[in-house]
């Protein structure tokens, strides 16, 4: 069974005594029949804990430096009104406790823990954002990755692999994003996709009548689900394995790649949907560095030298990891210049970076595309102004240039 999690603090302008003032707070305990254990907490204020019916637990710390805390944790089947009535009851005895020295009462909804249906996942940031996701629709695991996918009320179906959103049906700005912004023409092109199970990219370049688009991913099952529960996503493009202008060949790319650049072949557009940026540099990220550099100088070399190339980043506020990507740019077999723009993703909760890259004989261009994301009940607008780099390098120059541009756009 579930647990809830409810929080209360109290922010206040100075010091309190914790002796005096925790025993003016258990009277609020004793009339919700809870049993009082009083812990040492070695100087370092006062801290007790409540057990009371229905295997309800309170803990209250009163802490020196001025913060009252108190979590209250119930089973999810309590009884929500007699719960809501104890939080109440708290905050009300508190404020005449400490009358005028509170500066801020902060209380949470309920953290749900333990529950059937995860609906909490962590950006890569590092912070905490929670779905309505009300049921698992598609939970297995392949080879290389377990793949959910969940529904949300809001997002419809969320595809979810190892822990990582990838994309919800109400995502199609990262589609647009990582396929130019709308800036680009498909049709009669060659077009390369790496990555892309869930079919939303096939499903869009496909709208616009491209020669012939060349979708390459490792795991079946990744298509199977988002074929059964992404229809929004992929509409009818991953019910076969071929069409009239596409093929999805279900093998790695890392060979597919070698092959194509010893064949001499090319392609107008590649677009990269594989992986994020690492988010370090920590030895155990070292593997996927080095993946990334390995897809993007294999990328490069089966680029028309007129053709352009997408991928992603990672959220914006890892502004290291993005710089350590541009990096690695410097060391690839031809020379390269990216720029970077932000839009907007709905299911996400942070910006986030894509990327285009075109190329001449001479030089290279890779564009990277920040998204925000709205979320849950208040939308994050878009950014009144979008930031815009141009890092170009051409071996006819012999220095690199950074060109920085801000353009404003309508609200």
């Amino acid at each position: 069974m579930a647990l809830r999690h409810y929080t209360l603090d109290f922010n206040l302008s100075a010091a309190v005594d914790a002796a005096s003032t925790a025993p003016r707070l258990l009277s609020i305990f004793h009339e919700h029949e809870m049993t009082e254990t009083e812990h040492d907490t070695g100087g370092r204020g006062y801290l007790a804990t409540f057990a009371g019916k229905n295997g309800r637990f309170v803990t209250l710390r009163v802490h020196s430096h001025g913060l009252i805390t108190i979590d209250v944790q119930c089973y999810e089947d309590d009884n929500v009104a007699q719960i809501d009535n104890l939080l109440n009851a708290l905050e009300k005895k508190v404020k005449v406790v400490l009358n005028g020295s509170i500066t801020r009462i902060k209380r949470l909804p309920a953290l749900v823990r333990g529950a059937a249906v995860d609906r909490y996942w962590p950006t890569t940031d590092g912070r905490l954002m929670e779905y309505d996701i009300d049921r698992v629709v598609y939970d297995e695991d392949s080879a290389y990755q377990n793949i959910k996918i969940l529904h949300s009320k809001q997002f419809g179906n969320m595809l979810i692999l190892n822990g990582d959103i990838n994309l919800a049906e109400s995502d199609l700005p990262y589609t647009q994003a990582i396929m130019g912004g709308g800036k680009e023409d498909y049709t009669g092109k060659e077009v390369l996709i790496l990555g892309g199970g869930d079919g939303g990219i096939l499903a869009e370049v496909v709208k616009q009548k491209p020669k012939m688009i060349t979708m390459v991913e490792i795991s079946l099952k990744v298509i199977d689900g988002c074929k059964m529960h992404m229809r929004r996503t992929c509409s009818n493009v991953l019910d076969q394995l071929e069409g009239d202008c596409y093929k999805i060949l279900v093998e790695d790319c890392v060979p597919v790649l070698k092959r194509y650049a010893q064949e001499g072949r090319t392609f107008d557009y590649i677009i990269n949907d594989l992986t994020a940026v690492p988010i370090s540099t920590e030895p155990e990220e070292d593997s996927t560095w080095e993946f990334l550099r390995l897809i993007l100088d294999l990328s490069i070399k089966v680029l028309h030298p007129d053709g352009k190339y997408f991928t992603q980043g990672n959220s914006a506020n890892l502004a290291e990891a993005l710089s350590l990507y541009e990096e690695q740019l410097e060391r690839l077999s031809c020379p390269v210049a990216f720029s970077k723009e932000v839009v907007c993703v709905p299911s996400y909760g942070e910006l986030y970076p894509f990327s285009l890259n075109w190329s001449t004989d001479s030089i290279c261009v890779l564009e990277f595309k920040c998204i925000a994301q709205p979320w849950k009940r208040r939308a994050m607008p878009l950014d009144p102004h979008h930031r815009r780099f141009l890092l170009n390098r051409g071996p006819q120059l012999g220095f690199l240039r950074r060109v920085e541009e801000e353009v404003s756009v309508s609200a």
